[in-house]
């Protein structure tokens, strides 16, 4: 119980923080503001810009890449639930040592046994395709936008401090 209010104040410090600079889609897919850049410097200024002010809406976009990549993986998404089973199973029901016959099991042996399954589990479902195939999609997205985005009008009084 005192683990699942730790993961609620996670979850609405996550939501508070990150999520509360999320941009309305009208702003994020404006059209008429997308324009090629003009030189390298203009795209960096623009990538710099446009990371900052949509920085909510590029981490959205991250998560929902990165659901899409598990429920299109399923052997992950089952190597992962093994694993995270295994031990919640073996931290609840086996914290002592049990006495099957003339063999005592240990925890330590019960993790060696989840291990020996559930590691070769995992890398027969291809993690670090996965994870290359999320940072380079959500690369190629983010940089794209950022870069074709011009930056707003607010952009050019950032640096005017009021009087």
């Amino acid at each position: 119980m005192e683990q699942l209010v730790r993961v609620g104040e996670l979850a609405r410090n996550f939501r508070e923080t990150k999520l509360s600079t999320l941009k309305p889609p009208q702003d994020f897919f404006d059209h008429r503001q997308i324009s090629r850049p003009g030189n390298m410097n203009e795209a960096t200024s623009r990538i710099t810009y446009n990371t900052r002010h949509f920085s909510g809406n590029y981490l959205l976009i991250i998560l929902v890449l990165a659901a899409y990549a598990m429920l299109t993986n399923p052997l992950l998404l089952i190597a992962l639930a093994f694993l995270a089973g295994g031990f919640a199973a073996i931290n609840k029901f086996a914290p002592d040592p049990v006495q099957m016959g003339s063999q005592t099991i240990t925890q330590k042996h019960l993790y060696t046994g989840l291990f020996v399954i559930g590691l070769p589990l995992l890398w027969w479902s291809s993690p670090v395709s996965t994870f290359f195939w999320l940072v380079g999609s959500s690369s190629i997205l983010i940089l794209g936008h950022a870069c074709l985005m011009e930056p707003g009008v607010e952009s050019e009084y950032s640096g005017v401090e009021g009087v």
